[in-house]
C-alpha cells in the first residue's frame, strides 16, 4: 500500500466527486467573467428600465423603495420667516350660513322637488330669504308641515342627500314651523312634545 499523502487524498477525493456527481461538473459550462458588466442598483423601476447600459449577465437586483438620506426639518426661524405654505381652505358645505349654526329667515314660497335616481317621491322644499339677505332652498323634514309664504323659520345646515341643490334644513318646532304630529321616535329632531300618559 503506498504511503498516504496530501496529493493522493486530493486525487481520491476528486475521483469520488466525479463518480458521485458527474452531471453538475461535466455538463455545467464555465462562466466567462471577461464579459461581465456591472449592473447598478436603481431606486425606482422606471429608472432601471430607462438605463441605456447594456447588460450581458442578468443579475437579481434589489430595488429600494425608500431613501436613506435623513429628512431635515425646518427650524423655528425658518418657519417664522414663512417657509411653510398653508393648505387651501376646504369648501363650505353650507356657504350661506357663514359659520353660524342657524339663521332666521322668511319663507318666500314652498314647493316640491323630485329626488335623484333611484329614489322616487316628492320632497317638500321651501325658498327662504335669510336675515343675511341670501336666498336659499331648504328641505322641510318630517311628514306634513304648516309653512306658507311670509312664515318665519329657522334654517340649519345639512343637505338633502337625494335632492340636488338643497343644502339646508328647516328646524321643526322653532318659530312658525310646528313639530311633526304623532311622532314617537326621534322626537327631538322633529320638535314633537312627549305624549301625555292617560
Amino acid at each position: 500500500m503506498p504511503p498516504f499523502t496530501v496529493s493522493t487524498f486530493l486525487t481520491s477525493r476528486g475521483l469520488r466527486t466525479l463518480i458521485q456527481r458527474p452531471p453538475q461538473i461535466l455538463t455545467q459550462p464555465r462562466r466567462n467573467l471577461t464579459n461581465f458588466t456591472f449592473q447598478p442598483t436603481f431606486r425606482t423601476q422606471a429608472a432601471a428600465k430607462a438605463s441605456p447600459r447594456p447588460t450581458t449577465m442578468v443579475m437579481a437586483t434589489t430595488i429600494r423603495q425608500f431613501s436613506t438620506s435623513p429628512v431635515r426639518k425646518a427650524t423655528y426661524n425658518q418657519v417664522r420667516r414663512g417657509c411653510r405654505v398653508a393648505q387651501r381652505a376646504r369648501r363650505a358645505k353650507s356657504p350661506a350660513l357663514a359659520n353660524t349654526p342657524q339663521l332666521k329667515g322668511v319663507c318666500l314660497k314652498t314647493g316640491i322637488t323630485k329626488p335623484k335616481k333611484p329614489n322616487s317621491g316628492e320632497r317638500k322644499t321651501a325658498r327662504v330669504r335669510l336675515s343675511s339677505g341670501k336666498v336659499i332652498t331648504a328641505y322641510i323634514p318630517g311628514e306634513g308641515h304648516n309653512v306658507q309664504q311670509h312664515s318665519v323659520v329657522l334654517v340649519r345646515g345639512g343637505r338633502a342627500q337625494d335632492c340636488p341643490g338643497v343644502k339646508y334644513h328647516l328646524v321643526r318646532g322653532a318659530m312658525d314651523l310646528g313639530g311633526v304630529a304623532s311622532r314617537l321616535t326621534s322626537r327631538s329632531k322633529y320638535g314633537t312634545k312627549k305624549p301625555k300618559k292617560d
